[in-house]
């Protein structure tokens, strides 16, 4: 493998495209890479002995874009896809890449422009139909200048790269979304501009008192609903980028080299493998390598989702991104770059995120039959009139017909009908505590069979707890825990903790402690009141020749013991656990009522996850579960036909979150979880989920009534605009009455999602 010179990318040698420079062969992405580096000046040697040049430097910093939906679109800096018009994300995101590149700021702009634009006018079109004749207070001429005024930048502006993205679609012949609003937004705005500056071109008969009709708000409205859905794409977008940049900033920006007996620090990019590597306590290790001298115990949670941390002797693994807690080692890099574990969850984030197919997928479905139907109406529609129309005014009849299927056709209902709901749904969703961030998602959740769950933190509390005391011999239980916090008072332990908040839960009152020992991979020893304790695992106990009558593991399996000895003695043992949270049986219960499958997969060991599996009633388990085999296990699981729902709190749940059709993370768990699910759980309950899945049914439930009266709009309006009824009684489509279909389509679609409140909060009674 290479990486390119140009973008940073890594490319295969024996597929990638080269180049040859002072006997050094190069090799690139695209061929768009290659010419940028073949036109830049020489590289000059740096210091650092690498090559670099202001052109390539910059050329570096310009990322290559490429769309979700269509992967062999790419292209540097961003910009939107050719074929379905959808805003390109970065192929590869940089701790240094900005959240923002622009484009977001852009149109939100757009946005609050075409609103507070839109508002006005549609307020304005509204006013007569219900009863108050602004157009004669003011006179019709300067009613429709208003209209005019307000709508023109409205349209021309704030909707311009949705219109440009239109006639691309029409240029490149792939007709999506884009294409439908640019036709109708176009048709709307174009008839009646010509309406307000020559009323003279339109028929009587498509005249309401002998003044021409406009529909400045349709055009207007439906801008402003588009711009708000590409805000949201895009700020899903930049949540995409916020959580890889989370994983990135996992490992350490420096590394501390053993060079000639002497720590160098030196920038991460710069290790190379078998460099000889130290890490004190606290550090995170900054390169997957081998430990070659020293001990240590280093919280792994990143890669399994414990809260315990792992003891680690010479000849064990350490892995970057994880965190050294109580002993300094020297360990030999043996993986850099982007060959680490960490490097490939980003990779596996990146990848999962991007091939997530959104919901404007189904949108250019419609849209691909729906675009030609709708221009193959009207041009039949002006032949028609050309043919068969009055003989007078006939090429006029057929424009203005031909025109007002494009107009009918216009998806306002359809615009209202899906964002509506959402948004009563979003709203209605972050009062229960479930946090929407990607409205496609609800889509998604609705049709979940499968939910994939990690165990701690998510089934459990995540953090260790004294579930148990057990003395023997001459001590009490009482005694025997006031003894053990007394030691563990001057340990940082996550264990020490455990023993700690127990001891003050029972109101124990320490004793003062000396010649306090901490033990790296053992324990700690401390002289209480006269008398030597020890408390740490059975491997200790037997280095330092204490025998013990029976294992405690033989009667607490798959938990952390800590064995205590008095004066060389075994005075007990302490057993702490994860224990599972008191919602969530009855959680679990609901999803089965709900008809999901639960899977748990979780990096624990077997006994224990057996063990909360058997409690709960789970379908199915994994343990000692990597990062990447539950991104894998997911995977395999969609491609099987299932709908899969992945519920984590953990950096290590990332991946597998990110590849799910739902991820959701628990409000409790790291940024890491939280910035790669498109749902949050505000409390970290699993009750959430069981909520989340029954406000989603009832969302889609809502769009698809939203739907109906939109559809049937449409389905009946189109024709009679075409003026299929003309023949028979003389009836053409007054803009009056398509003015006011268009409301009462709209007004049944906001009634219906308004509804969608009450009917989930009667549920939760």
């Amino acid at each position: 493998m290479a990486i390119d010179p140009i973008c940073g990318m890594t490319v295969d040698e024996r597929t990638g495209l080269s180049a040859e420079r002072d006997g050094e062969r190069f090799y690139f992405c695209s061929g768009h890479c290659r010419e940028k580096f073949l036109a830049a000046p020489a590289p000059a040697a740096t210091n650092s002995g690498q090559r670099s040049s202001p052109a390539m430097e910059g050329a570096a910093k310009e990322a290559i874009y490429t769309c979700p939906m269509h992967s062999e679109i790419e292209q540097p800096g961003p910009g939107t896809c050719p074929k379905c018009g959808m805003a390109l994300e970065p192929k590869v995101v940089s701790i240094e890449a900005p959240d923002d590149d622009g484009e977001l700021s852009d149109m939100t702009r757009r946005f609050w422009v075409a609103t507070a634009l839109g508002v006005p006018v549609l307020v304005l079109a509204m006013l007569p139909m219900v009863g108050v004749p602004i157009d004669r207070w003011i006179g019709h001429q300067a009613y429709l200048w208003v209209q005019l005024v307000l709508a023109t930048p409205a349209v021309l502006w704030a909707g311009w790269p949705l219109l440009v993205r239109g006639v691309k679609s029409f240029a490149s012949l792939s007709l999506n979304m884009f294409a439908l609003i640019a036709l109708g937004v176009g048709a709307a705005y174009l008839y009646s501009l010509v309406a307000v500056l020559a009323p003279r071109l339109i028929p009587d008969a498509f005249k309401h008192e002998g003044n021409a009709e406009v529909y400045f708000e349709a055009a207007a409205v439906i801008t402003a609903l588009v711009l708000l859905g590409q805000v949201l794409e895009l700020r899903a977008r930049r949540r995409t980028g916020s959580a890889i940049r989370e994983l990135l900033s996992l490992a350490p920006p420096t590394a501390r080299v053993v060079r000639d007996g002497e720590d160098h620090e030196v920038p991460l990019d710069q290790v190379q493998v078998g460099d000889t590597l130290r890490v004190r306590p606290g550090e995170k290790i900054p390169v997957d390598g081998e430990i070659t001298e020293g001990s240590s115990t280093i919280d792994e949670s990143m890669l399994t989702g414990e809260p315990l941390p792992v003891e680690k002797r010479i000849g064990d693994a350490a892995i970057a991104g994880t965190v050294n807690q109580t002993g300094a080692f020297l360990m030999v890099a043996n993986k850099v770059g982007s060959d680490t574990t960490l490097a490939h969850i980003v990779e596996m984030v990146a990848t999962a995120q991007r091939s997530r197919a959104p919901i404007q997928r189904v949108a250019d479905a419609v849209a691909s039959w729906f675009v030609p139907a709708v221009i193959g109406a009207a041009v039949v529609t002006f032949i028609a009139w050309t043919v068969w129309g009055p003989v007078e005014g006939r090429l006029a009849y057929a424009f203005v017909c031909a025109v007002a299927v494009l107009i009918i056709a216009c998806p306002c209902a359809l615009g209202l009908a899906t964002p509506m709901s959402i948004m009563v749904g979003v709203g209605r969703g972050a009062h229960e505590g479930v946090l929407v961030k990607d409205a496609a998602a609800l889509e998604a959740l609705e049709r979940v069979d499968t939910l994939v769950v990690d165990k701690t933190g998510t089934l459990t509390e995540g953090r260790p707890q004294l579930s148990k005391v057990h003395a023997e011999g001459s001590v009490g239980e009482g005694e025997l825990l006031r003894l053990a916090a007394s030691v563990e008072q001057n340990s940082e332990h996550p264990l020490a903790r455990a023993i700690l908040d127990a001891a003050k839960e029972r109101n124990v009152s320490l004793a003062v402690v000396t010649d306090f020992e901490s033990i790296t991979g053992g324990g700690v020893s401390a002289t209480v009141e006269g008398r030597r304790v020890l408390l740490g695992n059975e491997r200790l106990m037997n280095e330092r020749g204490i025998q013990l009558a029976a294992s405690p593991a033989a009667h607490e399996v798959a938990k952390s013991i800590m064995v205590v000895a008095v004066d060389d003695a075994i005075a007990g043992w302490l057993t702490v656990a994860d224990p599972i949270k008191s919602t969530t049986p009855a959680a679990v219960r609901a999803l089965h009522q709900l008809g999901l499958r639960i899977v748990m997969l979780t990096g624990d060991n077997q006994h224990t996850a057996q063990e909360v599996a058997g409690q709960l009633g789970i379908d199915q388990f994994e343990a000692g579960v990597t990062p990447q085999r539950k991104h894998d296990y997911v995977v395999a699981e969609r491609a099987k036909g299932r709908r899969v729902a992945m519920a984590g709190d953990g950096i290590n749940d990332a991946p597998a979150l990110a590849a799910a059709s739902v991820g959701i993370a628990m409000g409790t768990g790291t940024d890491v979880a939280i910035e790669s699910a498109d749902i949050t759980l505000v409390k970290g309950d699993l009750g959430g989920i069981v909520r989340a899945v029954r406000l989603s049914r009832d969302v889609m439930r809502n769009i698809r009534q939203n739907l109906f009266p939109a559809f049937v709009y449409n389905a009946l309006g189109v024709p009679i605009a075409a003026g299929i009824l003309y023949p028979f009684v003389g009836l053409l489509l007054n803009p009056m009455i398509v003015a006011a279909a268009m409301s009462a389509s709209s007004v049944s679609v906001i009634g219906n999602a308004l509804r969608l409140r009450r009917s989930t909060q009667s549920r939760d009674r």
